[in-house]
């Protein structure tokens, strides 16, 4: 079973897909293809997209049990130890990789520590005390 999620893409490519899967809802399809279809498939996607986005989740023999391919996302698959994920980059970043340090700490300053709103509520608690 393959699903494909499509954004800002040409109603062309919709149209080609539905050929072999069922469009569940808007740029999202779903289907069992063969494993040739699948990759003439994501080809052609990638060919019509343009400047659109793509994601192909599909079965695979690995410990996830599944694969996918991204095409024009700014979150990158990378692989961690044997397990695929998604790098989302953070904002701000100049494409030195994510920060350690959560989200804030793009500017390449190293938060307080307990820097989340709970752990503030929790000092302002002790404060009163």
């Amino acid at each position: 079973m393959i699903v494909l999620v499509l954004s800002a893409c040409p109603l062309g490519l919709r149209g080609y897909l539905t050929r072999w899967l069922l469009e569940i809802s808007a740029g999202v399809f779903v289907g069992k293809v063969s494993r040739r279809v699948r990759e003439l498939m994501w080809e052609r996607t990638v060919e019509m997209t343009r400047t659109g986005r793509a994601i192909l989740v599909y079965q695979a023999r690995n410990e996830q049990g599944m694969s996918f391919l991204v095409h024009g996302h700014h979150w990158e698959p990378i692989d961690v130890e044997g397990i695929a994920l998604m790098l989302r980059p953070a904002k701000g970043n100049s494409g030195s990789g994510p920060s350690p340090h959560g989200p804030e700490a793009t500017d390449g300053q190293v938060p307080a520590r307990g820097w989340s709103n709970a752990a503030r509520r929790q000092r302002s608690r002790r404060g009163s005390r």
